[in-house]
């Protein structure tokens, strides 16, 4: 056993805002960090939008922002949960500019704040378009400083060390020695992202493969709304399965025009809000307008745009745009949806703790309940850091006695006889990915989704048998993860039976 006081599985910006801050308060307890590849690739590096935060209240106002997610969560929100985020924005941003985050601001020195899809009034602080980058920049140079904080990279967590229904740490896979590791912890917090490549087509880094959702399952903690996935409707569309580039809401926000390939702008259709509709209704929208034509894309029209203008505020999304061919004032954009954040995942309450005594849950993996059925734009920022200061208030005002079993045995074993093929676990990935593309999609329906079901189980069960036997590595784990997670969402949207925000399910094709 490696024992350790706290012990983060994740190194985004829920993870690492809670190292520092229970590093300065208990400078004598050891905090530990795992992190499957670099320290600095996380779900949080690719945010480009911003945080949507209230600051400027002679034209915004708490009420207003709390009203917005509530609409967009059509009705599924915990209202005192999204009052609670709301109003302690502002200090969780304060914190992250005395680390030394750095927000674009206007001719007058004040926050050049934007809007996006869903949202009533300008909020969203941003850092051109790389505010997730400029984040995890900050809070891992602070997070470098705390001389009790460990940072683990090429650290695969395999599973939670659960006993008596208390998790007592984890069982880490070292992918540079190949050693599985007994971690023990007072306690843990799960800070593990998303789930993008379960769909393939995502804004998601590849290392999004919800193994803390899965974990948390195997470790029986309550797992929900996973039936409520948000597509972002505008990714840079190429003919790949790999991760897509984000065309960010804020273009959007900014006065592009969604268009057909015929020139058709289709959104006033759907929505008086047209193009600064919620991400749920523009994929949606999409979806609708793709089956009616075949097309493989939709456009988005920034030809009419200040491009200097666009050039200050989207730099990177110029560039890469202009790397493949695209000139913005001439070009339309081809854009599709793609999986963009999930919305359930495993249940906390307002201190992030969870169904199992000693675990906690922040950021993506996490349902607060702040989103609902669908989120508010630039709102999981938002949630992280608010959440991460919630456990850490939490942990740092109550002293919870601990006491960890004798004996744990692992049946974890690297000495098999048996070394897996990946090309099994490539086939197996690319299968599992078009299946949820195609069942367990934008819009879904009851008939696929019980197919969906039936071939989860089946390769649920071929690969249990499989890691029983086999060496193990974090390959095959990923893909474990993977279908534990696929089956959650076939299973919950199955039995919701009612339309809301994200979720779009009918009985029959």
């Amino acid at each position: 056993m490696i024992p350790t006081n706290y012990l983060i599985i994740g190194s985004g910006v829920a993870g690492l805002t809670f190292a520092i801050k229970i590093a300065d308060r208990f400078p004598a307890k050891k905090i530990t960090i795992i992190t499957k590849s670099t320290e600095d690739e996380s779900n949080t590096k690719y945010a480009q939008g911003g945080i949507a935060i209230v600051l400027n209240e002679e034209q915004d106002s708490y009420q207003k922002h709390i009203l917005d997610t509530l609409i967009c969560g059509d009705g599924l929100c915990d209202k005192s949960v999204v009052e609670m985020v709301i109003t302690e924005g502002p200090k969780r941003l304060k914190e992250l500019i005395d680390w030394g985050a750095k927000f674009d601001k206007n001719s007058k020195g004040d926050f050049d704040l934007g809007k996006e899809g869903g949202h009533s009034q300008n909020r969203v602080v941003h850092h051109k378009d790389q505010t997730g980058f400029e984040i995890e920049r900050t809070i891992l140079l602070e997070a470098h400083k705390k001389k009790n904080i460990q940072i683990l990279d090429h650290h695969f967590s395999l599973d939670l060390i659960v006993n008596d229904g208390s998790c007592h740490g984890a069982y880490v896979l070292n992918q540079k020695t190949n050693e599985i590791l007994h971690f023990q912890s007072d306690f843990t917090l799960l800070a593990t992202g998303g789930i993008g490549h379960l769909y393939g087509h995502t804004t998601n880094p590849v290392i999004a493969t919800g193994d803390g959702i899965a974990m948390a399952l195997r470790a029986n903690a309550t797992i929900k709304d996973m039936e409520f996935i948000q597509f972002h409707p505008t990714a840079l569309y190429d003919d790949s399965s790999n991760s897509k580039f984000l065309i960010s809401e804020a273009v959007r926000g900014f006065g592009a025009y969604l268009r057909t390939k015929n020139g058709l702008r289709f959104m006033q259709i759907y929505d008086e809000r047209g193009e600064l509709a919620p991400r749920d209704i523009v994929s949606q929208s999409i979806d609708l307008e793709l089956k009616k034509t075949s097309d493989n894309c939709v456009y988005l029209d920034c030809t009419h745009l200040d491009l200097d203008a666009f050039i200050k505020h989207f730099p990177m999304i110029y560039e890469r745009c202009l790397s493949i061919g695209i000139d913005i004032a001439k070009n339309w954009i081809p854009v599709i949806p793609a999986q963009h954040y999930l919305c359930g995942g495993i249940v906390v309450d307002k201190n992030g703790k969870t169904s199992v005594e000693n675990l906690f849950a922040c950021g993506e993996c996490s349902q607060t309940g702040l989103h609902g059925a669908n989120r508010l734009a630039s709102n999981s920022l938002l949630e992280a850091l608010v959440y991460s200061d919630k456990i850490y208030t939490y942990l740092a005002n109550n002293f919870l006695e601990k006491h960890h079993p004798k004996n744990i045995i692992s049946n974890l074993n690297l000495v098999k006889k048996n070394k897996i093929n990946s090309d099994y676990i490539l086939k197996i990935k690319i299968k599992l990915q078009l299946l949820m593309r195609q069942n367990a999609g934008i819009v879904r329906y009851d008939t696929d989704l019980f197919k969906a079901n039936q071939q989860i189980i089946l390769w649920l069960i071929e690969l249990e048998k499989k890691i029983n036997i086999s060496q193990i590595n974090a390959e095959i784990y990923e893909l474990y993860n993977l279908i534990t997670v696929g089956k959650l969402i076939v299973e919950q949207s199955i039995v919701r039976n009612q339309n809301h925000g994200g979720f779009m399910k009918f009985a029959s094709c």
